[in-house]
């Protein structure tokens, strides 16, 4: 069967294949075939640069040459590479090789990259090139797609905190009416909440080696024992890739900061799974109303419904990002003595795991721009619950020592249908100073909310 959206095993490849397409060139086979493209390049020009006897420095012309070739690498490029793994049934070795053979194609330069060939990949193991080459597939995903996708969900839950921030709101504890809150002041605390988990994301540093088969560059001495290739091998990680430097490593680097950025990202998506279960639920309220779109159905036998199908699809997307990058941190820093091949098989998923968490992040943002706060809704809710006023007639009680004031409103108020009048008539009955039972019997449940709008109106 020919592998099209319909026939593709992953949903992220078929079903919403297109919405995967900012993060494909960066996490796919192609994407960690450009890095490693990327990294012997520069570790390549690095050397040349090292004052090593037997290499001289590379022309500005072999230099805008191979960095050309990481600019423009293409399909094509990649599919070359994959031919030639056919015949080494190696991946990394297929990627060096590819490079020689571009020597040749280089006419202008083609006798001083011929003549340097074997410093490619010199002194290297397969996983110099591949924790660096993850490490940068990892940062640009970050960068230019996931935190991005973050940002555009907080700006617009930033907006809705702002907007909303005096729309009162019944609030609900283990699902019973309590004291009111704002719609906004509601969204405030997730934006807080966010705004802390992105920074974890954007904290964690992607660390990277460039240090031999077992991590004690042996083969590196054995050709040079005088040349400090620990420097050398931090300045090619931290200032040609941008990634920072692990001295201490067995032949893999220990994916220890790749588990702290997977536990980050698990963290936002749980955040995100707990606003989208809450929104689910004030849309069942009738707090929000979806707007509609027209040819668009909800139910095939129910005509009148209007499902919250995007923060469903958000939440069970966040669920299955976690499922898979809860898994990724944890397996990924064990490594049987000084190294396992376990690690190679589970990388290559990374793509999906990063691909279900945008997947969720794309459907709650879908969600939340259909969103219309019903306020009827929330009005009626808030005067047919008299009773969260209990907490501060007796909390007023309290500052004028009157007696069991707890006590009392429990009595008048548990498991009760409390009404407007009968609020007022307890509040005749207390021995309060008249100012006070007028500030109280003035007050509702629309506008007992605290310092809610202020909190809401003040998140950033």
């Amino acid at each position: 069967m020919h592998l099209s959206p319909l026939t593709a095993l992953s949903p992220l490849d078929g079903r919403y294949a297109a919405r995967m397409a900012a993060l494909r060139p960066l996490l796919s086979e192609f994407g960690l075939m450009h890095r490693r493209v990327q990294v012997e390049v520069e570790w390549f020009i690095a050397l040349s640069d090292a004052g090593l006897p037997g290499f001289r420095p590379l022309s500005e012309a072999s230099r805008g040459m191979l960095r050309g070739l990481v600019l423009r690498f293409s399909e094509a490029d990649a599919q070359a590479i994959k031919d030639i793994e056919r015949t080494t049934n190696h991946d990394v070795k297929a990627v060096e090789y590819w490079l020689k053979e571009r020597f040749a194609q280089f006419s202008k330069v083609q006798v001083e990259l011929q003549e340097a060939a074997e410093f490619v990949h010199f002194g290297c193991t397969s996983e110099d090139i591949n924790n660096t080459s993850h490490g940068l597939m990892l940062s640009a995903a970050r960068k230019d797609v996931m935190l991005p996708a973050l940002d555009r969900l907080i700006e617009r839950l930033t907006a809705m905190a702002h907007d909303l921030a005096d729309v009162a709101m019944l609030a609900r504890t283990h699902g019973q009416t309590a004291s009111p809150t704002t719609v906004g002041k509601e969204i405030a605390n997730v934006v807080a909440r966010l705004a802390r988990a992105r920074a974890r994301i954007a904290g964690v540093q992607l660390l990277a080696k460039m240090n031999g088969a077992v991590g004690n560059y042996n083969a590196h001495l054995a050709a040079y024992p005088d040349f400090d290739w620990e420097a050398f091998a931090r300045k090619v990680v931290e200032q040609q890739l941008g990634l920072a430097f692990n001295a201490y490593t067995i032949q893999i680097e220990p994916h220890d900061s790749m588990a702290e950025l997977f536990d980050a990202i698990v963290r936002a998506n749980t955040i995100l799974i707990d606003w989208a279960r809450d929104a689910w639920g004030y849309i069942s309220l009738g707090y929000f109303k979806q707007r509609t779109k027209e040819g668009e159905i909800g139910s095939s036998t129910m005509p009148h419904k209007v499902n919250p199908i995007d923060f469903e699809n958000a939440e069970g997307n966040f669920g299955l990002a976690n499922a898979l990058l809860a898994h990724l941190s944890q397996k990924l820093p064990i490594s049987r003595w000084q190294r396992d091949l376990t690690d190679s098989t589970v990388l290559r998923n990374m793509g999906v795991a990063f691909g279900y968490a945008l997947l969720g992040y794309d459907s709650l943002l879908r969600g939340l721009d259909k969103l219309e706060v019903n306020r009827a809704a929330l009005a009626a809710d808030l005067d047919d619950a008299w009773e969260v006023l209990a907490e501060p007639i007796q909390t007023v009680m309290r500052r004028y020592q009157l007696p069991e004031p707890y006590e009392r409103l429990k009595v008048l108020t548990r498991g009760k249908a409390i009404t407007r009048e009968a609020i007022a008539a307890f509040i005749d009955g207390l021995e309060l100073p008249e100012a006070e039972k007028a500030r109280l019997k003035a007050m509702t449940p629309a506008s007992y909310t605290g310092q809610a709008a202020a909190l809401a109106r003040r998140i950033t």
